[in-house]
């Protein structure tokens, strides 16, 4: 009887614990920014993009979750250049952080420095067609991955609604 009931509860706690996600169709760029932006689907064509061939989504223990086939996209920090970045001070870009957030609340930050002025920035997209998919026909639309980090499932958010640009406090 205690291992029906264990078994029930994790089950319960599982099924409770899964969300469908709700695909996004638009996202904006806003906080400390010069012009607000706002991206929807159907605007990819106004930014550069780049093919980034099959990619591997590995969780926090390494192992591979699925592996996304003939992705292409757009550097997220091309929409945080084009929205501008607005600052009183050159010493206060290394203040700011930016805040992607999804349908379903999943967040992932990273710092302004680490998109603007490292490798790391060179590798993080939002995607906009995979595996012969265009972004709008994308089940998981509007996808970031980034492609630099060695367990890439951490910071995989879909279904972006919105990139804030802060400051710390």
């Amino acid at each position: 009887m205690k291992y029906i009931f264990l078994f029930c509860t994790f089950f319960a706690i599982n099924a409770f614990a899964q969300k469908d996600i709700k695909p996004s169709a638009t996202f904006t760029v806003s906080g400390l920014v010069q012009t607000e932006l706002t991206f929807h689907i159907g605007d990819e064509g106004k930014y550069k993009q780049d093919s980034l061939g099959d990619v591997a989504i590995k969780n926090h223990q390494g192992d591979t979750k699925y592996v996304a086939k003939k992705i292409k996209g757009i550097l997220l920090k091309t929409f945080i250049d084009s929205a501008g970045i607005h600052v009183d001070k050159p010493k206060e870009y290394s203040e700011l952080y930016v805040v992607l957030t999804a349908t379903d609340g999943y967040k992932n930050v990273y710092s302004y420095n680490e998109l603007s002025n490292s490798e790391i920035g060179e590798h993080i997209y939002v995607l906009t067609g995979e595996d012969g998919k265009n972004m709008s026909q994308m089940d998981n639309r509007i996808e970031v991955m980034s492609l630099g980090d060695y367990n890439s499932g951490r910071r995989h958010l879909r279904a972006l609604v919105k990139i804030e640009v802060k400051k710390v406090d």
